[in-house]
């Protein structure tokens, strides 16, 4: 159809070649297939001169119609791939994912005002490509896949406790106290009960009893509020909390451990530039 538009528009099979950087043989082979497809000549020739046919005048209203549609969807094709737009569906733990990585995704959509966000939270480890979960946020180490991965800041986490149960149960001076205390755990970490330490002495590893397992760092923070032991919380979900007076920092003169963090996405020929954009986005803020 391009080269039926050029042709009627230049007047000649050899302008019509010039223009498009063909030979006037696949010009005319372009032409002859179309006709071929339609079963009627559209352009007639002679020597000296050629014509379009009434269907050829009528079809040429047509093609240059369509024409511009494809050239429309194409430049809209070309925008997408450009601009970051469309629904991007994230998965992360629900403390984290609704203390800390909501309100950086609110200042991300206020930056890409055509990306629409949909955050899910859960604690469970979910299966981006039977769920359709376009990056996750993942705390520990990666088990090998063929997930796409990107590192972050790592999981910072700081041991505390209400006034109220060291009030009543003591404070520990050093981490091996921590066998005489209960200790609030997250049952699905895959160092179990064992919390670790750096101190002055080197590593130290203490295997916490722990009466209360919560599967939530929400969970967690709340029943160390109501003063049902010492929890090891990711630093920045109970930060506030330490600077009223609520919980109270234990063992500050040891190093506690932290856990690696990464965002993971399935592997994509071009990545869909929402993807990239939220990823270079939350690697900038948590990098």
């Amino acid at each position: 159809m391009s080269v039926f538009v050029k042709v009627a528009d230049l007047g000649s099979f050899a302008a019509a070649a010039k223009e498009l950087r063909l030979s006037p043989t696949m010009i005319g082979k372009h032409m002859r297939h179309l006709e071929e497809r339609l079963g009627s000549l559209l352009i007639n020739r002679s020597t000296r001169r050629q014509s379009l046919t009434e269907l050829g005048r009528d079809y040429l209203d047509h093609c240059r119609h369509l024409l511009e549609e494809a050239e429309a969807g194409d430049a809209l094709a070309e925008e997408a791939l450009r601009a970051p737009r469309g629904r991007l569906r994230i998965a992360a733990s629900i403390a984290f994912g609704a203390h800390s990585l909501a309100p950086t995704i609110v200042k991300f959509m206020k930056k890409y005002p055509q990306v629409t966000v949909e955050l899910t939270l859960n604690d469970r480890m979910v299966d981006l490509v039977e769920e359709g979960i376009d990056v996750a946020v993942r705390v520990g180490s990666l088990a090998d896949s063929s997930m796409m991965s990107r590192s972050l800041s790592p999981y910072r986490t700081v041991v505390c406790a209400s006034p109220d149960y060291l009030a009543e149960r003591g404070t520990p001076i050093h981490p091996k106290d921590l066998v005489d205390h209960d200790c609030l755990n997250f049952p699905d970490w895959t160092e179990g009960p064992r919390w670790s330490f750096l101190g002055p002495e080197g590593e130290v590893h203490v295997d916490v009893k722990s009466r209360l397992q919560i599967n939530n760092g929400f969970g967690i923070r709340y029943a160390a509020l109501a003063g049902a032991g010492i929890a090891m919380q990711r630093a920045e979900l109970v930060a506030e909390d330490i600077a009223a007076g609520r919980l109270q920092v234990l063992l500050s003169n040891y190093k506690t451990q932290s856990r690696p963090r990464h965002l993971v996405w399935q592997r994509h020929r071009r990545m869909p530039p929402k993807l990239r954009a939220f990823i270079d986005f939350v690697a900038e803020v948590y990098g």
